[in-house]
């Protein structure tokens, strides 16, 4: 039973050290800029599951509230990928300097009503 304590008792002293080891990534989106450099993160780059993630969460959310107070967009069905339609977020912000400093709410939602408009 000995054998088996010193193991598990180095793996357990190991944990703490890797958790550690991760850096702490600052994530915002306040601007639509902000949301899109998020949204492009480089899969490869450090950091970008994170940066990714947050993307898709925030646009989910702004989905979610928008449409609980109506429907300022009407997505097609069946509806395009999260990523195929964010993708498309991205060049929309980067098409027009101005896009980019729209807050990050206001950014997305203007371009959901744009591109999926109700009919």
């Amino acid at each position: 039973m000995k054998w088996l304590a010193l193991p598990l008792a180095a793996a357990c002293l190991a944990l703490p050290l890797a958790a550690h080891a991760q850096r702490e990534i600052d994530i915002h989106a306040r601007s639509a800029g902000e949301l899109a450099d998020l949204c492009a993160a480089n899969p490869h780059a450090a950091g970008a599951d994170a940066r990714i993630n947050y993307c898709h969460g925030f646009a989910q959310g702004v989905v979610d509230v928008e449409l609980m107070h109506g429907k300022p967009f009407c997505f097609p069905s069946p509806a395009p990928s999260r990523g195929a339609t964010l993708h498309q977020f991205v060049e929309w912000v980067r098409a027009s300097p101005q896009r980019g400093s729209t807050g990050a709410v206001t950014g997305l939602t203007q371009f959901l009503t744009e591109r999926f408009p109700c009919k």
